[in-house]
């Protein structure tokens, strides 16, 4: 069981900036960030550790505009990143840990306008470079809009998709979402492109087919994976079918998920909004 991008308990502190910042002061200022920024992945992952917390999902803005035009110095070759990302590393492998990271919603590859993919992939690449530096697996990226013509927009990502490199369609992990695509929408996509599959069981509640079969979408996304499969879980804010994001993961929701792995294995993602906090308490729980 794990948790997404910061720690409450510490609480964990990671910086931003400004566009405006960096045009003022310079590309200095983002790796001062940057520094800042992976030197708090470690101490989180010191904290994981001390916990026995070994999934973890780092931010997607440890390298402030890493895929903006303006990024010219070569962070992924600096040595003080490299010092950073290998002691990650050092941990990661030392403690058995899963490490993962999700690009943000604009990531969208299969959009109709060429600029926005061109961005989408930017981002897509600067997410590869740090996960290979720290020795994560798994890139989240939901299929994106219907554009009034899903099927259309299906094919527009599965052609996207198949022009990535290789290097990106080895992390990604394609996972079904909350209002337009579902899990059966994912794995048909899958299927014509060999992606992998994350099954995300509160976006299922929220949107699937009325004669959907959940237990055999779970065996088809098992299917997909040739590591332990990552799944997400959530419980909704309000009920089952609240698309917001209750602080914690209810009992009754997290059992429902384990009926469906039926004794498999896999590693499960909290997005609650406590965080750790979530992860501690329904272990205490259970």
């Amino acid at each position: 069981m794990g948790y997404a991008c910061i720690n409450m308990s510490m609480p964990s502190k990671f910086r931003t900036c400004r566009l405006r910042t960096v045009e003022e002061q310079g590309l200095a200022k983002v790796k001062e960030i940057a520094v800042h920024n992976l030197a708090e992945v470690i101490r989180v992952l010191e904290w994981n550790i001390a916990h026995e917390i070994y999934f973890f999902r780092m931010s997607s803005d440890l390298i402030p505009f890493a895929s903006h035009p303006i990024m010219t110095w070569d962070w992924q070759r600096d040595a003080d990143i490299l010092a950073l990302t290998t002691e990650i590393s050092r941990l990661r492998e030392l403690h058995g840990m899963r490490l993962s990271m999700h690009p943000g919603q604009y990531t969208i590859i299969n959009s109709p306008r060429e600029d926005v993919v061109e961005k989408a992939i930017a981002e897509l690449t600067y997410h590869q470079q740090l996960l290979d530096l720290v020795g994560g697996t798994d890139m989240i990226l939901h299929i994106g809009g219907a554009y009034g013509d899903k099927k259309t927009a299906s094919e527009r990502f599965i052609r996207a998709y198949n022009g990535l490199p290789d290097d990106i369609k080895r992390l990604l992990r394609l996972e079904n979402d909350d209002k337009t695509y579902t899990a059966n929408d994912v794995l048909g996509i899958a299927k014509a492109t060999g992606a992998t599959v994350c099954f995300d069981i509160h976006h299922h509640i929220c949107n699937h087919e009325p004669d959907a079969d959940v237990a055999q979408i779970v065996t088809d996304v098992f299917k997909t994976w040739e590591t332990t499969p990552k799944m997400h879980i959530s419980s909704g804010k309000t009920g089952a079918t609240d698309r917001s994001h209750h602080e914690l993961i209810h009992l009754e929701d997290f059992r429902r998920l384990l009926g469906l792995l039926a004794g498999r294995n896999a590693d499960i993602m909290f997005e609650a909004k406590r965080k750790e906090q979530s992860v501690l308490m329904l272990r205490e729980e259970l």
